[in-house]
């Protein structure tokens, strides 16, 4: 995937990070997602982002203490202030060599904020790649949704 409307962050999952059977605490898992869609809204915005919105969070697999986990935050779609930024997080053992393979994924809403806390307008996001398209028709779908249940 072009990695112009990306953010690619990991990290290994340390034991205060986990409940006493070494699963990872998902709240730990979101965090580190949130910062990552934050991270590629402001890459994309070039300002202040704050999370406005998280759909479901859909957990595919545990995460253990010692995986590598890398959170992959990219922009879908693009409204007026706000962004849709899909976050896909994967797990890989690094003892055993197992993965990397999806952990979960969500999109995050993102609104672009003025230096006085205002939202602010962002630039227009036009899908380039065969993978961007997917996305934003994905993440299209979404937001129309979300409109009429308004």
């Amino acid at each position: 995937m072009d990695t112009r409307y990306q953010v690619v962050m990991s990290q290994v999952m340390l034991p205060h990070q986990a409940n006493v059977a070494g699963n990872v605490h998902g709240g730990e898992i979101m965090k580190f997602m949130d910062t990552a869609a934050g991270a590629a809204a402001m890459k994309y915005a070039r300002c202040n982002c704050v999370t406005a919105r998280v759909d479901e969070l859909i957990f595919h697999l545990p995460i253990f203490v010692g995986a590598l986990v890398t959170c992959t935050a990219t922009i879908a779609y693009v409204g007026n202030s706000s962004m849709d930024v899909y976050v896909r997080v994967d797990s890989e053992d690094m003892e055993s060599g197992n993965g990397p393979e999806k952990a979960l994924c969500a999109h995050f809403t993102m609104v672009a904020m003025s230096k006085t806390g205002k939202p602010q307008k962002v630039p227009p996001y036009t899908p380039e790649t065969e993978d961007e398209k997917e996305l934003y028709e994905s993440a299209l779908e979404k937001v129309q949704a979300r409109k009429r249940l308004k």
